[in-house]
């Protein structure tokens, strides 16, 4: 970083201004004339980038900013302003996670940084590329999966882990590429049946492994053949992705076996071959020596899919039977109860396209007519039979209210008891508004189901509002049943007047009549998904609580009405290491006793960390396919938490979650009872996304109409 030497501040100047700045780390035996000299050897540009660095650091720790004073000369040789900007928001993430002397051991390493940055420059990083690796993940057949980072290369079935960085090509397209192939190469090993159950699992990959002298040698052998298997199943399929797996080989001079395996290699390439031709290949291969791996070739941990699939299994079968009780229940709404004779399961009829990658269309019959399944259903059958082959008999019993009970053992109390990494946390960024930078996995927030309580809380409700849940319910059902008028048709019920003047008037002067000219009514199809976050904080205790309540259930009642999906998850917590979502409703979740019995245990928590909540809400809605998807929240106060979590912090830091949510097409909006909403809100929501319920009494009859708006 190189700067004109005109306008500089001298020594004299420098040392006065830092005497100020690192007052609190300066003593007798320790002056800032050092450093002052050395800073004076800057230009002007570089003095005020490295004085304004060193006052925001001093900010966090003065000792720290005392190093980057004596370090930043040197950093300057090395880096450009951005490269500075990264060395030091490098030390200052290690000083958030590690403490002040692990950081300053990161900015002493200005050297080794550099090299690392320059590395970098000519690879790739994963964060850069996870959202376009995400959609290209998606559009492949089967679940979705979770792209991350991770030490080694490998899939648990519902996460694909890749580097952090890649640079084994000196071209940053070649290494986008790569992340690409690896992304592929590990989604087939998911949806081809490398772990399916028809074929014994991952417990028989580790089985089998266990028969040879060598086992590792063995699992990565397998690991080789079965990637033999599944890049000609790939080939048939997406030959185009298969030609990007042969250009990589090629331009990193790999093969993917030797010539002198291919007599043997011809039966993994057959349509008809599994997992078991792999295994059935390992005894005639074991006593070669093993071939270098390809480059985009990571390792098998069956232990760890087994672990994901057994927590996987257990979970889905319980959606999918909850997902069977809701079918059924609307099922008898339209056509009315079932014959008692009639068996209670229901029946699965599955296609398999194969122009489509193979991809699966399912039906299902309930009580002897066939119900075809919206997306997210298709979506959880699909998962099931990718690790089971089948839907079995048992799942196609619909489940009782208790379905969603199963948590374990361990209470949800004791789940935060030991270290916060423990299984089960979700880690995630925030923003900090003074550095311009996240601080990376800084929140840990877990999932905890409200503790249902039995009473007569909604039955009361719905009494005390019995005339307004009737106009809500006449409401919401004249607008499930909305037209909408679409005008320029070529066929239609009526004549579209301007379409029509605007065609007479080409015609008048020599153009050709438009076609379009009628008026065409058609019955809207609802595609939405609705997540209500609900504030339960210890503010709203009281009056508040109750009001939230009473809105829950009102909404819940309009909302079976309408047909929307919904879900609603309650948020409090205490400090970043405490994040708290409480579950109150799941989308797939029918709205049963049980959702109404954890409205009424709705009750006031902790502290109000509203980011964390809304990128964790944004994940959950990310999962969902609909076309329009929908946060609200529901609070009564501006963001706050105990360990200054507050002001400006807080408020930027939703602010960027907001965002981050909009980016990706989820549309927000908050309702709030706080009378100095209009402070903050509309610089975190926006003008119009925001709503201000004055009276708390009003809430309960406010909150189902602004819905109502906000979808219509």
């Amino acid at each position: 970083m190189t700067d004109q030497n005109d306008h500089r501040l001298n020594s004299t100047e420098l040392e006065e201004w830092l005497d100020e700045i690192l007052d609190a780390v300066l003593s007798i035996r320790r002056s800032a004339s050092g450093l002052a000299e050395s800073l004076a050897t800057l230009g002007q540009t570089q003095q005020r980038f490295a004085l304004h660095w060193i006052e925001v650091i001093a900010k966090t720790n003065p000792e720290m900013a005392y190093q980057f004073s004596d370090l930043v000369p040197r950093a300057l040789q090395l880096l450009d302003a951005d490269g500075v900007e990264a060395w030091i928001i490098s030390a200052m993430d290690v000083y958030d996670k590690r403490g002040m002397y692990p950081a300053i051991a990161a900015l002493r390493d200005v050297d080794e940084f550099a090299a690392r940055l320059r590395e970098s420059e000519r690879g790739m990083g994963l964060e850069k590329v996870v959202p376009i690796l995400d959609l290209f993940v998606r559009g492949l057949s089967g679940r979705t999966l979770k792209v991350n980072p991770g030490t080694d290369i490998y899939t648990d079935t519902e996460n694909l882990f890749l580097p952090e960085q890649l640079s084994r090509f000196g071209d940053r397209a070649l290494n986008f590429k790569l992340y690409k192939v690896m992304a592929a190469h590990l989604w087939a090993q998911t949806w081809y049946g490398t772990f399916a159950a028809g074929s014994g699992g991952p417990l028989r990959l580790i089985e089998t492994s266990r028969h040879f002298d060598e086992p590792e040698k063995a699992i990565r052998l397998l690991h080789l053949l079965e990637t033999v298997r599944l890049e000609s199943c790939i080939a048939r399929d997406f030959p185009g992705l298969a030609r990007e797996f042969e250009a990589l080989r090629h331009e990193a001079g790999e093969s993917l076996c030797p010539r002198a395996w291919e007599p043997h290699l011809t039966r993994l390439r057959r349509p008809e071959a599994t997992l078991e031709t792999t295994i059935d290949l390992l005894p005639l291969l074991y006593p070669e020596d093993l071939p270098p791996s390809p480059c985009y070739l990571g390792i098998l941990k069956p232990e760890r899919v087994e672990e994901t699939m057994v927590a996987r299994k257990e979970r889905e079968k319980q959606q999918f039977q909850s997902m069977i009780a809701r079918l059924r229940a609307e099922h008898e709404q339209k056509y009315g109860p079932a014959d008692p004779s009639e068996e209670n399961r229901a029946r699965i009829t599955r296609h398999v396209e194969a122009e489509q990658g193979g991809r699966k269309s399912f039906e299902i019959e309930i009580s002897g007519r066939t119900v075809t399944p919206n997306a997210e259903v298709r979506s959880l059958m699909e998962s099931i039979t990718q690790d089971l082959g089948e839907i079995p008999d048992d799942y196609l019993v619909p489940a009782g209210d208790g379905a969603y009970h199963k948590e374990g053992h361990q209470r949800p109390e004791d789940v935060w008891k030991g270290t916060y990494h423990e299984h089960g946390a979700h880690l995630y960024n925030e923003w900090d508004y003074r550095r311009q930078h996240y601080r990376k996995d800084w929140c840990v927030l877990r999932e905890i189901d409200v503790h249902p309580v039995d009473g007569t809380f909604v039955e009361e409700t719905l009494r005390k509002y019995s005339g307004v849940a009737a106009n809500l319910r006449k409401t919401f059902e004249a607008l499930r049943g909305e037209n909408r008028l679409l005008k320029r048709q070529k066929y239609g019920d009526d004549v579209d007047v301007d379409a029509l003047v605007d065609a007479y008037a080409d015609t008048r002067t020599g153009r050709e009549m438009s076609e379009r000219i009628f008026l065409q009514s058609r019955k809207v199809e609802r595609n939405i998904a609705v997540l209500f976050m609900v504030d339960m904080s210890g503010s709203t205790k009281g009056w508040i609580n109750d009001a939230e309540r009473e809105s829950l259930v009102l909404l819940c009642e309009a909302l079976e009405v309408l047909g929307d999906r919904y879900a609603i998850y309650g948020f409090s917590g205490i400090t970043r290491k405490r994040c708290e979502l409480y579950r109150i409703k799941r989308f797939e979740e029918p709205y049963s006793d049980v959702v109404r019995q954890r409205i009424a245990g709705v009750k006031p928590q902790d502290y109000t960390r509203m980011g964390v909540t809304i990128r964790h809400m944004t994940k959950l809605l990310g999962d969902v396919e609909a076309r329009t998807k929908l946060l609200i929240t529901l609070s009564d106060g501006k963001p706050d938490d105990y360990d200054g979590y507050r002001g400006d912090y807080g408020i930027e830091d939703t602010r960027q979650a907001l965002l981050e949510a909009k980016r990706d097409g989820i549309h927000v909006f908050c309702i709030t009872i706080d009378a100095e909403a209009r402070d903050y809100l509309p610089h975190m929501y926006g003008h119009v996304n925001y709503a201000l319920v004055d009276d708390i009494r009003k809430l309960p009859l406010r909150i189902s109409d602004i819905y109502r708006h906000l979808t219509s």
